[in-house]
């Protein structure tokens, strides 16, 4: 199948090399419209892929065109491909806080898809939550599944709502991952630690947890309990979390992010 990107940024590139990794695609299938020249030339000459300056151009090629520009760049990109869209293609839009009915009406074209991906995309090891309207036939959706499990995990829902939550948990969820863990290297070099080591010890400590909750499928609270010894340690240590309202400002967190991305879809 052929396959458009309209933006040819770092998580169009993380889609690029997942299909091409993959074989869903050659490069001889996919054609990238992007402005700038420089960018042009590092994906051509990375992936062999086909570019262009046109987003008309590129958007012509594929059967699945994917929107994956900035979001201030959105309402341009809508104008150049208004009313130009056949039937047959289909519209995956990678772009944040846009609303599939803002898609459609800025298209001209019913069948769009809406995903929120996450960067660890980027190594394929990324979450992503998505929908579909109406139009979209299964032969689409189920190519869509398949760029998409190339990228990692994904999750298909039917109410677009959930793609605001999405947004909110696992799309900005890396970056209070990585708040966490710059905070907790951070702990380690004051207590005495080389920034190496408590960088390496803080990694393997994160990404460990993480596989331990998955391949267990325990509930975090069970194996936290584990950890815990009464008195000890651990215990003192969580006591300081929960008086500095750890889990309550996680909470106020991912509102906020929510409530953002709800505004943002509202302005578009």
């Amino acid at each position: 199948m052929n396959i458009s990107f309209i933006g040819g940024g770092v998580m169009a590139e993380a889609i690029i090399g997942g299909i091409l990794g993959q074989g869903i695609a050659t490069a001889t299938d996919i054609c990238v419209g992007e402005p700038v020249e420089s960018r042009r030339a590092a994906l051509s000459d990375r992936y062999g892929v086909s570019t262009t300056a046109s987003n008309g151009e590129a958007a012509g090629h594929g059967r699945l065109v994917v929107l994956s520009v900035k979001p201030q760049q959105l309402d341009r990109v809508l104008g150049e491909l208004r009313g130009k869209l056949e039937a047959s293609q289909a519209v995956i839009s990678i772009i944040a806080g846009a609303r599939m009915n803002s898609i459609v009406a800025g298209l001209e074209h019913e069948a769009v898809i809406r995903v929120m991906p996450n960067t660890p995309a980027q190594i394929g090891v990324g979450m992503s939550v998505w929908t579909a309207s109406p139009s979209v036939n299964s032969k689409h959706t189920e190519a869509t599944r398949s760029i998409l499990e190339t990228l990692g995990e994904e999750l298909y829902v039917d109410d677009e709502r959930y793609i605001d939550m999405a947004t909110a948990l696992s799309a900005s969820g890396p970056a209070y991952v990585f708040l966490f863990i710059e905070s907790l290297v951070d702990a380690g070099v004051t207590l005495g630690m080389t920034p190496e080591m408590a960088r390496k010890l803080t990694l393997q400590t994160v990404l460990g947890s993480a596989r331990l909750v998955q391949e267990t499928g325990k509930d975090p609270a069970e194996l936290r309990d584990m950890v815990t010894s009464p008195g000890g340690t651990t215990a003192e240590a969580l006591r300081a979390l929960e008086a500095g309202g750890f889990r309550a400002t996680v909470l106020d967190a991912v509102t906020a992010a929510y409530e953002k991305a709800k505004q943002l879809g509202e302005e578009k």
